[in-house]
């Protein structure tokens, strides 16, 4: 019974509808099932999505694929282990988000890596910390349900933190597991800097650093200075796409924003070095 039922668990999305027609009684799962129309629109996302990953996959480049809000993350979450299935076989071209300042990330983390142990394919993970905080805690009083999002800030440093020593020191398979470290916190990425330091060129192939172009700069140069891979991330489209979600970053990365007077007084010092040499 537990490996009929373990197939039946991991059969494809899009044979819930039938499997559940059979059914007696109607309970959560039925009500949720997709209806016809929705079966068809989720096959041509993925239709999409296959597209789009196969041309990474081609031209050997990364795709990232953004974290939204915990009531369709796992949509995401099972369009994205598709992927990984198919074009994570030779190399990580596919990457999920984890968000750090979730409840359930770490265990999350942990159920895919051992999947990704399990079956063969690399794991590719992005770790920010999260943008929805408000929206995620109404959402959750409105309807009744317990807060999704870790109860301080401090809790979410540590969940950020403890996913990258997961990443870092705990991975079944090191060699293949991805990591980008999008974020502008500076004591974890002093930490995973660390960490790094004690590894070789080859253990850190596959390590990489991010931050929003225009924001801590001293951190990206800092760790492209010291041999990481550190990368500006570059938003682009219409404006009107592109600012809600630049203003989700600034939500997200308030902590780094409350530096700026001191990324301010840190470049007039430098320019002060530079035109009087002291």
């Amino acid at each position: 019974y537990r490996r009929r039922w373990g197939r039946m668990v991991s059969a494809p999305l899009l044979q819930v509808p039938q499997l559940v027609r059979r059914c007696r009684s109607q309970g959560p799962l039925y009500a949720s099932a997709l209806s016809a129309d929705e079966v068809a629109a989720f096959g041509n996302m993925m239709g999409r999505l296959d597209a789009i990953a196969e041309l990474a996959w081609t031209l050997g480049v990364r795709l990232m694929v953004d974290a939204e809000h915990t009531y369709f993350q796992p949509c995401i979450d099972h369009a994205v282990l598709r992927l990984q299935r198919t074009y994570n076989t030779s190399y990580p071209a596919v990457f999920n988000t984890y968000q750090a300042y979730l409840l359930d990330c770490n265990a999350r983390l942990g159920t895919d890596l051992e999947r990704a142990r399990r079956e063969g394919f690399h794991l590719g993970a992005k770790l920010v910390r999260g943008a929805y905080m408000v929206h995620e805690r109404e959402r959750a009083v409105r309807m009744g349900y317990a807060d999704p999002i870790q109860p301080t800030v401090d809790a979410t440093h540590k969940s950020y933190d403890d996913a990258v020593e997961t990443l870092l020191l705990r991975a079944p398979c090191p060699s293949k597991t991805s990591l980008v470290l999008a974020t502008h916190n500076q004591p974890s990425l002093e930490a995973a800097a660390a960490i790094l330091s004690q590894r070789s060129l080859v253990a850190r192939e596959h390590i990489y650093f991010a931050q929003l172009l225009g924001m801590a700069d001293h951190l990206t140069f800092t760790l492209a200075a010291a041999g990481f891979k550190s990368y500006k991330y570059v938003p682009y489209g219409p404006v009107t796409e592109v600012l809600p979600y630049l203003i989700r970053r600034a939500q997200e990365n308030s902590d780094a924003l409350s530096g700026a007077m001191q990324q301010r007084a840190m470049m007039l010092r430098e320019a002060r070095r530079r035109v009087l040499g002291f």
